[in-house]
């Protein structure tokens, strides 16, 4: 008999509101979610749903503005700011573009030292200590010794993910945001980074948020998969569940649009018609009702409420 994973995160409720001269814009609204340790939870949606929003106001990199954030049973959110630094050893972040997310006047070895000298994991003085903690790091992530002091602009996109792979896994955090870390990267790259990170989350435990638009990538890696929509859920299911049984009209759309490399292969695809709705002051109702093909008038005027229709299947949806 195989032992329950414990709870390692729990998000209830949050929200994330940007103003704007036109209204306020609700980039992440009311997203609840739980992540056990060790497992893998796949975040997607077209770009602007408000998946990196959601992933970054968990860490409090943009404070949320309404909700909890339970990390290992302790809301975070009410947290002073000094208190977080702590915490950073636990929770961290690989941004999307691996150049941009480098300082470019910092060598290989200066990057990932970076943190363990800002947590003060190793003293200044010990140069030695942090040449060999960070050759150690380099090997787990397959970069060669021989690039140490080599800067980000001498190396290609996958070298410097590895880079900032390497870097995050300095502090051996409990708890890893990707934010579409492979999206900027060629296909053959992306299948070795991918690998990477499955690989060391067999290895080490991590516990994964994996923020991507790409379903294909997200079903390689997920155990769940939470679905958004101009910064509301609309279903989460486990991965299996979701690829057999898509419940939502948009998951299925989504779905439907998944390349696949057979020319002979009779796509049925679905087609979204019909005007986007905005995310600035939205109505009530299904934010997905002006493109969906099943929309009746149950959908508009009222909150589609986030039901448990199947186990562990999760869907917000009047038509179902």
């Amino acid at each position: 008999m195989t032992e329950a994973k414990t709870e390692l995160l729990r998000v209830e409720g949050l929200k994330k509101y940007f103003p704007t001269p036109y209204g306020i814009l609700h980039a992440v609204d009311d997203v609840s979610f739980m992540v056990r340790k060790g497992e893998t939870l796949g975040i997607v949606g077209e770009s602007g749903c408000g998946k990196s929003t959601l992933g970054r106001a968990i860490l409090r990199l943009q404070e949320p503005t309404a909700g909890r954030v339970f990390f290992e049973g302790y809301n975070i959110l009410g947290y002073h700011k000094n208190s977080m630094k702590t915490l950073r050893r636990d929770m961290q972040i690989i941004f999307q573009d691996p150049f941009a997310s480098l300082n470019p006047r910092m060598s290989v070895s200066e990057t990932i030292c970076e943190a363990l000298l800002i947590q003060k994991l190793y003293s200044p003085r010990d140069k030695e200590g942090q040449r060999k903690r960070v050759l150690e790091l380099m090997e787990l992530v397959g970069l060669a010794p021989r690039l140490i002091n080599t800067y980000p602009h001498e190396l290609d996109g996958g070298r410097r993910q590895r880079i900032g792979i390497a870097r995050v896994l300095a502090l051996n955090p409990k708890l890893i945001v990707c934010d579409e870390p492979v999206s900027a990267l060629d296909v053959s790259i992306q299948a070795q980074i991918l690998n990477l990170m499955q690989d060391l989350q067999e290895e080490l435990g991590f516990t994964y948020l994996f923020i991507t638009h790409d379903l294909s990538v997200v079903k390689h890696l997920s155990d769940d998969i939470l679905v958004m929509y101009l910064g509301q859920m609309v279903e989460k299911a486990p991965v299996e569940a979701l690829f057999e049984r898509p419940l939502h009209p948009y998951t299925q759309a989504l779905l439907s649009a998944i390349p696949v490399p057979d020319p002979d292969f009779d796509a049925q695809r679905i087609t979204l018609n019909g005007e986007l709705t905005s995310p600035i002051e939205p109505a009530r109702g299904c934010r997905f009702a002006k493109r969906c093909p099943r929309a009746q008038e149950a959908c508009l005027g009222a909150d589609i409420p986030f039901r448990e229709l199947e186990k562990n299947h999760f869907v917000a949806c009047a038509m179902v």
